[in-house]
This record gives C-alpha cells, structure tokens and sequence, in this order.
C-alpha cells in the first residue's frame, strides 16, 4: 500500500471537532440516502421464497457471515419493497446484549442467483444518489460510529430487548469527504478486511490439516499418506493402530503431582483458573496475581513446565493446556487435573495432542455426572485410555502437530495485527488525520 500522509492538510473546527476544510458535514437522514424497515412474513398470496438476514449473521466488523441464513415465504408485496441489493448497508434495530450494544452495521455485496432481504429487527439504508456518498464510504462510517460506543446512549431496554432509538440515530453527523477521497477511504479499508479475511482462510485451512493429520498420526503413525497401505494394523478398544503399539490408561504414564493451601503461604503466585483457557487453542492465556490470605480456596495445584492440564468441570469445553516455562512452579485451580508425563516412558507434547482428539473428550462426555453443572473426577481423567507407541514415534507426532500449531500461532497474531490496524485506520481515516486524496487506486 502506499504511504499515506499524516496532518499535512489545514482543518477547520466543527461539531464534529476538527475536519479538513474540504470536507462537508451531513446528517445520516439526508436526501442521498433512503431508509427501510425489515420484512414482516404476511398472510396474503401470492408468496416467495427468499433468505433472510438476521442478526445472527452479523459480524463486529461490518461484514456479513452466511453460513446460517434462514429461508421464508413471504408476501411478494413485502419484499418488492424490501429486497437487499447490492451496496446496501443494514443496521440492526433490536438485539445486543450486556457486552454488545445494539447498532451493528453491515454491508451487503453479495451476488449470486438467490434474493434476499432482512428481517424485521433491522433496516436498510440504501444510497440513492452515489455522486454524494460513497455506500462502502458510509458503512465504515458507521461503523466506527458503533465501534467508538456511541450507541451505548442511543438503546432503550424492554423485557429484555435493546432497542436503538432510530430517530435520534439517524440525527447523527456525517463528516464527508469529497467523493472521490470517500472511494479512496473505503479502498483502504476494504484491503486491511480482505488481507485479513485471507489470513481467516489460511487458519481454517491449517485448522483443517490439524484434524485430518490427527486422524491420520494416531491410526498409522507418521508416515506418508501415501504409505498408509504398508502399516499393518491391529484392532482395539479405541480403535486400529499399527502393530507394536499398546493401548495405555493415563495413569500408567504419568507421575505424581503435588498440592499446596495457598491461603497458608505469604507469597505471590500466578493462579490458572478454567476462564484462563483459550478453548479454540488449547493455550493458557491470562491469569490472576494472589498472595496468602487473599488466595481462592481452589488455588492448590502445583503445575509445572509441559504440564497438561485438564478441565474437569464441563469437559466437554474442551479446556485444556500445556504449561508453558511462563508457568512453571505456579499454581492452577482444583478444577483442573494436573498430569505429568513420566519421561521415561511419555512425551509430554504426545499427552498434549492425545487429550486434544474427540475420542478423549467422547469418553469423558459419556461419564459426566450432574445435570446443571457436569463433571469429571481427575481419576476419570487418569483411567482414560490413549493410544502408546513408543518414545522416538511419540516425539514425531508431536513435532509435526506442534509445527502446524506453530503456522496456526503465526497466522492469528497476523490476524490480530491487521484487526488493529483496521480499528487504528478507521478512526484515523474518519476524523481526516490521516488523508489519502493523493494516492493512486484503481477505479476510485
């Protein structure tokens, strides 16, 4: 991308504070732009069927996910009015909740042989005169509009619902560039999304070769996928795996670990409770400081460097880690089962990657006790059976798998930069700091 260029404009002070003096400044409810009320199903024929778009395909940054888009008859009457086209943005009238406000936006650019609409908790707002505002333009401003909280005052709450207070909505101010600058705005906003969606590909994508080298590891062992047809197999009670491995309960391969009342020590720890488990990553990603008195009395377990622990508390969550060096010696929650690796005859990481496959969690989901708050015992755990090979396979497994998570780590710390500098770009590029009137895009 090119460079873009900081302040070098002069700015004039508005209502909005100060704006480059080429900029204009518009309500939202204006002559360029119309507004239209989500659909309602109706009673009279004749009817048509169309997909319908609801609050629970909206994404926080703007875009739309159609993976679950629901499908209604309706009036034909109803949606001649009501149909989505491209470019159209729409806001979402009714819904949030106590971390979410209401007044989600999203843009529609889809094109395919379906018709589409949306329902009644939302609007459409729709550009009717382009020379003037640019949609996509509109949209990102919006957005920061929702994304800086100032929604949070616009909601009203009723049994339950938060409702956005539409007319005081759209009373807001708009500032707006000149039309080509608003194309260039959007431009780069638009790259810093679809860079980002990339990399969303990319880790689905590595996601997916996790699974299948799993399946693949744990039954065959590391060898090529072409190779499969020269293991020779045995069947057991979790399934084939190649000849010369066993079949192990937890407790055979691990060592003792210790407890300690921390509520009796006068030193400072780092407590790992369930809610510090990142469960799409199977990492530990946040902790609490306590000292003596002060300690929760669930803060016991000593856990050490490459360490797995194991939620037993709803396991089917599936939270579980390998403590890292960061860790070490420190103390993690009695909601945890601590299992460490006897060396001697387990890799730790092999653990790891065991108690990550659905066969683990299957098992442990058929023997959960308690209906509102389902359990394990860490002796459930310790007798779960998980497949042996021995040492020098263990630690090729556990390479490949790790090598992948590595490429996964990568990739969403890619992610998590290019939401930053979406979010950074955003409020600079709305409020004119940052300018792009003199860079060179095509078709803007």
């Amino acid at each position: 991308m090119q460079q873009l260029k900081l302040n070098n404009s002069k700015f004039k002070q508005t209502e909005l504070g100060e704006l480059p003096v080429d900029w204009e400044i518009k309500t939202l409810e204006n002559e360029f732009i119309e507004f239209k009320n989500g659909l309602w199903k109706g009673k009279k024929e004749p009817f048509i069927n169309v997909k319908v778009l609801r609050n629970t395909n909206f994404s926080n940054d703007g875009t739309l996910n159609f993976n679950d888009v629901a499908e209604l008859n309706v009036e034909k009457k109803q949606f001649k009015t009501r149909e989505i086209i491209k470019e159209d943005i729409i806001l979402e009238r009714s819904g949030g909740g106590p971390t979410q406000p209401v007044g989600r936006v999203v843009f529609f650019d889809k094109e395919d042989e379906y018709k589409y609409s949306f329902s009644n908790f939302t609007t459409r707002i729709r550009v009717i005169n382009k020379e003037k505002i640019y949609p996509k333009y509109l949209l990102y401003f919006l957005l920061e509009f929702y994304l800086s909280g100032k929604t949070n005052n616009m909601q009203n709450r009723t049994t339950g619902i938060r409702n956005l207070d539409f007319s005081r909505y759209k009373k807001i101010k708009i500032p707006l560039p000149p039309l080509p600058e608003q194309k260039k705005i959007a431009y780069v906003l638009s790259t810093i999304q679809e860079d980002k969606e990339k990399t969303e590909n990319v880790i689905n994508a590595l996601k997916e070769l996790k699974k299948s080298l799993m399946k693949h590891l744990f039954k065959y062992g590391p060898v090529r996928f072409d190779e499969t047809d020269k293991v020779k197999l045995k069947k057991t009670e979790i399934g084939e795996i190649p000849e010369g491995w066993e079949v192990e309960e937890i407790k055979d391969l691990i060592e003792k670990t210790k407890q300690k009342d921390m509520r009796k020590e006068n030193i400072e720890f780092k407590y790992i409770d369930v809610s510090s488990i990142d469960r799409d990553f199977y990492k530990i990603v946040g902790f609490t400081l306590h000292k003596g008195k002060t300690s929760p009395s669930r803060a016991r377990k000593i856990v050490k460097t490459n360490d797995v622990i194991v939620a037993t508390v709803r396991p089917t969550l599936k939270r579980i880690a390998l403590v890292s060096e960061e860790y070490d010696n420190q103390i993690c929650s009695t909601a945890f089962c601590v299992l460490r690796a006897n060396k001697d005859k387990l890799n730790p990481k092999y653990l790891y990657y065991s108690t990550q496959r659905p066969l683990f969690f299957n098992a442990l989901e058929s023997i959960q006790r308690g209906a509102s708050y389902p359990a394990v015992t860490d002796s459930d755990i310790k007798k779960q059976k998980i497949v042996y090979p021995p040492l020098p396979t263990q630690q090729q497994i556990a390479e490949i798998l790790s090598t992948v998570d590595s490429k996964i780590e990568q990739e969403e710390n890619k992610k998590k930069a290019l939401e930053e500098l979406f979010k950074s770009m955003l409020h600079n590029l709305m409020s004119g700091k940052i300018r792009v009137k003199d860079i060179e895009v095509q078709d803007a």
